[in-house]
C-alpha cells in the first residue's frame, strides 16, 4: 500500500561525497596508490569506505539539548552513545531512533519529540564513529550488530520497546536485525538504501577506482564481517521480517534512490510505503506532516 505526501518545496538532498578539494585530493591519492601499489590501494580504499564522512568531530555540537542525558556503552572496539529524556518513566514504552551513515542523533531529534508527545521514551543511538562515541571507522553490518545489542540490552533492563526507526544506512542495518529477529512491536525504515554492492560502485565511481580494487574491496569487507553483501538486500531480508514496516521515501531522493524504498515495501509482507515529494533524503526527518504519520503508525501499526 502506498500512500504520498506532497510539499512545495524544490529542495532535496545532495549526493552524499559533495564535490570539495578534500574529495578531489582523495581521489589522485586512491588513484595512484591503486596503479603503483594495488594491495596499499585496496587497503586504502577499504578504510576510507568505512570512514564516516563528515568525520564525526564536525557533529559532536549538533547533540539532542540540555534535556538530555547521555549514556556512553561499550561496544566491540568502540563504543555508544545513547540519548535519553533528563525526565522518564521507567515503564513506558521505548522507541529506539537511528541515524544513518554520517549522521548523528541529533537528526532524529524532531521524532523524538513527536514520540515522546504521544507518551512514549525515545531513545537516541548514536553509532561507533559518529557524533559522541568512540571509534574512527564503521560499517553496515556492525550498525546492525549494534541495533540489536541496545534493544537486546534495553529489553534485559526491563523495557518494551514500541518501535525502532531508523534512517538511511541504519534503516538499512534495522532491516537486517530485524529479519534475524528483534525484540520490537514495529519498525520504520526512512529512506533506506537497498544494495550495498551498489554503494561500493557508487563509491568506486566517486573515487576513480578501478573494478578490480572495487571487487578486493568489497570482499575485504564481506571476509572481515562474516557476511556478503547480497544478504543484506531486500529480498534476502525482507521475506523474513514479521514486524509490521513502514517505509518512507522521497521521490527526489538524490542519495538513495526511491526504488530501493519500494524494493522494501515490496519484500516485506504487509509493509506500507508513505511516498513524498520534495522534501530528499533528510527532511523527511522533519517535515511535520511525515512525523504524523511515523507516529500514527507506531501508535497503530
Amino acid at each position: 500500500m502506498e500512500s504520498t505526501i506532497s510539499t512545495g518545496a524544490n529542495a532535496a538532498a545532495s549526493n552524499y561525497y559533495g564535490a570539495s578539494l578534500a574529495m578531489r585530493a582523495l581521489r589522485v591519492a586512491l588513484g595512484t596508490a591503486q596503479r603503483a601499489w594495488p594491495a596499499l590501494g585496496v587497503r586504502a580504499a577499504y578504510r576510507l569506505f568505512g570512514t564516516p564522512l563528515p568525520l564525526k568531530w564536525a557533529n559532536r555540537r549538533h547533540g539532542p539539548g540540555a534535556d538530555w542525558r547521555r549514556e556512553a556503552w561499550a561496544f566491540e572496539d568502540a563504543s555508544l552513545s545513547l540519548y535519553m529524556p533528563v525526565v522518564m518513566a521507567a515503564d513506558t514504552p521505548r522507541v529506539l531512533l537511528v541515524h544513518g551513515w554520517g549522521g548523528h542523533a541529533g537528526q532524529m531529534l524532531a521524532l523524538a519529540q513527536a514520540v515522546a508527545a504521544e507518551g512514549f521514551t525515545p531513545v537516541l543511538l548514536e553509532m561507533p564513529a559518529h557524533g559522541r562515541s568512540a571509534g574512527t571507522a564503521s560499517n553496515l553490518p556492525q550498525f546492525a550488530r549494534a541495533i540489536d545489542y541496545v534493544a537486546a540490552r534495553l529489553v534485559q533492563q526491563g523495557a518494551s520497546i514500541q518501535a525502532v526507526a531508523a534512517h538511511s544506512l541504519g534503516a538499512n542495518a534495522l532491516a537486517y536485525a530485524a529479519s534475524r529477529g528483534l525484540p520490537a512491536q514495529s519498525l520504520v525504515l526512512l529512506a533506506p538504501p537497498a544494495s550495498p554492492h551498489a554503494f561500493t560502485r557508487y563509491f568506486a565511481h566517486v573515487f576513480g577506482l578501478s573494478e578490480r580494487t572495487r571487487a578486493a574491496m568489497q570482499r575485504r569487507v564481506e571476509a572481515r564481517e562474516g557476511i556478503l553483501m547480497p544478504h543484506l538486500e531486500p529480498p534476502a531480508v525482507g521475506p523474513r521480517i514479521q514486524l509490521p514496516t513502514l517505509v518512507v521515501h522521497d521521490r527526489e531522493d538524490r542519495v538513495n534512490r526511491f526504488a530501493d524504498g519500494v524494493a522494501y515495501r515490496d519484500a516485506i509482507a504487509g509493509a506500507r510505503l508513505i511516498a513524498t515529494e520534495g522534501l530528499g533524503h533528510r527532511r523527511i526527518l522533519k517535515e511535520p506532516s511525515v512525523l504524523q504519520e511515523v507516529v500514527a503508525f507506531i501508535l497503530r501499526p
